[in-house]
Parts: structure tokens; C-alpha cells; sequence
């Protein structure tokens, strides 16, 4: 069974096509990061009609690269992101279906993310703990099974990549920022500055960052703003996000008990996180997880195999199809929070 997977979300276009037995079998990705720098972020007008231009296109290639001529199901994802973008991963990808007459999958993005490491060779066993990373969401989550979720933690205010791409703007840097910022912050010297750990010092799985923020703002308008200067700034913030996320996740593996923890998402493919998270880890005796980087960003792969997994759930979806901008991940079957 081959099933083409199609991500819309946001500002990436993502087509790949998975087969069971034999894994990805093509993905191919178009970036928009181009067209939203001028912009300093996305603008979602802009997104959606750049996604109308590429996805037939991107489609066309990937069943000659895949070696077919139509797809046994087509996944796509309804949600979350932005609306106008997500309808037109919608409509293709149900327009694709109907023609065919094959399944069409409705995909929960995030879900997607969460199941990104389960393409890699050596992949986790259910259950595990994930930690959702991306412009949009920071979230702790038990994972008892595909479709079967619990919520520890969230963000609170901005999400960590989306702080990332703030705090790269405050350093005047370009849009998207984050892999930027992380750059700058390998030239950086930790201990220069020093900035707060946010929601460390309390109870909890919950995330903010907002202040974290303004600290940096702060930082930046009292001191020289040389490279260095710039450099360390970087590196305090880099410092503090991943210890952050590392002391959380350490504690969300002491309260349920679970030695096995993935980390998905953009902000995932930072080499700082990784090396944090991998010492933590391996100091609590357990195991940790990550997709492979060209899977950590919005990708094809990842919808195509979360939308066989709900296929063989016996999920697909009806003609009528909508999207869901604020689709809320416990809102899946067997969710609960």
C-alpha cells in the first residue's frame, strides 16, 4: 500500500509517499522562507496561494519518484495552522482521493510530529514520553499508544520556536531566525550573561517563555552590541531554553516513571537541545529518540505514515472535508487529558 502524504500547515509545502513494508519511499520539500522574509514572519495570504502554485507540482514528482502512478490513500493535514493554508492541503488531498476512489486520511500535524521518530530504524517502543518542540507548540505528552494522549505540559505564552524567532530579531537577524540564532550561539560564551530559567523553580510541566523574552530585550538595550556581545547573548538564551526543557523533562520522567522520552519538531534538529537532552537521559538510565533532521521541520513523510496509522485505525474521512486551525491534540480518539 503506497499513501501520499501532503502537509499544508503553515509555510512549507511537504509531499512523500510511504509504504508499510518498505518505509519513505520519496519526500520533497519547498520552503517559503524566501517569500515571508521581506515580511519578518508568515504572511498567510501569502502562504496559502504559494501552496496552491506548488503542491500539484510537488505531486506530479513524487509519484514519478516514487515509482507510481496514484497513491492506495491520501493523508493530509486538517490542522492545527493556518486555516486558508490547511484548506488547500484539504481540498487537494480530497479532490486526489475521490478521483482515485482511495481513503483520504485527515491528519492532525502535531501527531504527526509526535510519531516522526517511529520512520527511523531504531524506534521507541510504546509507551514514551514526547516533548513537542516547533514555532508554535511546546507540550510535555504521555504517548500510551497511536491516538492515545495525555497532556503534562504546556506553553503558557510563546512557543519556543516562536521565541527563538524573536529573540533573533532582537539581535537583527532575518527571517526564519531560530537556525540563525543557533549559530550565533555556537560562537557564544557561556556565563557572560545570565538569564532566568523560566517555570523551573516551581511545580509543574507548564512552559513560558514571554519573559525570557524581555530579558533578552533588556540585555540587548543596556549593553554594546557588538558581534561578541551579540554572540553571548545568544548563547545565554540558547543556555536557558535548553535547560529549561531538559529540567522538565527530567522531572516529567520522574512523575510518570518512563524511561523513554522522543523529542519532534523544528526546534528538535538544535544541537544544543539534543546534547542536553541526550545527557540528561542517559544520566536517568533511559532512552531517548530523535527523527532524522530533514524530518524534524514540516515534512510530507511524517503525514503520510501518521495517516496510515489512523487508516489502519479504521479512520478516513467522509466527501465533506474541513479544516481545523485549533485542532486540539487530546481531541483525537482515546485522547484524554
Amino acid at each position: 500500500m503506497h499513501i501520499l502524504g501532503l502537509e499544508t500547515s503553515c509555510d512549507e509545502t511537504g509531499v512523500a509517499i510511504y509504504h508499510p513494508d518498505k518505509g519513505v519511499l520519496a519526500h520533497m520539500l519547498y520552503s517559503q522562507a524566501s517569500l515571508h522574509e521581506g515580511f519578518g514572519g508568515v504572511v498567510p495570504e501569502l502562504a496559502s496561494r504559494n501552496h496552491i502554485h506548488h503542491t500539484l507540482p510537488l505531486i506530479r514528482s513524487i509519484l514519478e519518484a516514487g515509482g507510481i502512478q496514484k497513491a492506495d490513500a491520501v493523508a493530509y493535514t486538517a490542522g492545527p495552522g493556518l486555516v486558508g493554508a490547511l484548506l488547500v492541503g484539504a481540498a487537494i488531498g480530497r479532490s486526489l482521493a475521490y478521483a482515485w476512489g482511495v481513503p483520504a486520511i485527515a491528519v492532525h500535524h502535531m501527531e504527526a510530529h509526535l510519531l516522526a521518530p517511529m520512520l527511523e530504524a531504531e524506534h521507541p517502543d510504546f509507551p514514551f514520553l514526547a516533548l513537542l518542540v516547533s514555532g508554535g507548540h511546546t507540550q510535555l505528552v504521555q504517548v500510551n499508544a497511536p491516538g492515545v494522549y495525555t497532556i503534562l505540559g504546556d506553553t503558557l505564552d510563546d512557543a519556543v520556536g516562536e521565541a527563538f524567532d524573536k529573540t533573533a530579531k532582537l539581535l537583527g537577524m532575518g527571517y526564519p531566525g531560530g537556525p540563525l540564532l543557533s549559530e550565533l550561539a555556537e560562537q557564544g560564551r557561556s556565563g557572560v550573561f545570565d538569564f532566568p530559567r523560566p517555570m523551573t523553580a516551581r511545580p509543574g510541566l507548564d512552559f513560558s517563555f514571554s519573559g525570557l523574552k524581555t530579558q533578552v530585550l533588556n540585555t540587548v538595550a543596556k549593553s554594546h552590541a557588538g558581534e561578541q556581545t551579540r554572540a553571548d547573548i545568544a548563547r545565554a538564551f540558547v543556555d536557558a531554553v535548553v535547560e529549561t526543557l531538559v529540567t522538565k523533562c527530567r522531572r516529567a520522567m520522574h512523575a510518570t516513571g518512563l524511561r523513554r522520552l522522543i523529542a519532534a519538531g523544528g526546534v528538535s534538529a538544535n544541537r544544543q537541545l539534543r546534547e542536553g537532552l541526550l545527557r540528561m537521559v542517559r544520566n536517568e538510565g533511559g532512552e531517548i529518540h530523535f527523527p532524522r533532521t530533514e524530518f524534524c521541520t514540516d515534512n510530507g513523510a511524517m503525514i503520510a505514515y501518521a495517516g496510515w496509522l489512523r487508516l489502519q485505525a479504521g479512520v478516513w474521512e467522509p466527501l465533506r472535508f474541513a479544516a481545523n486551525p485549533r485542532w486540539n491534540l487530546t481531541d483525537l480518539n482515546g485522547g484524554a487529558r
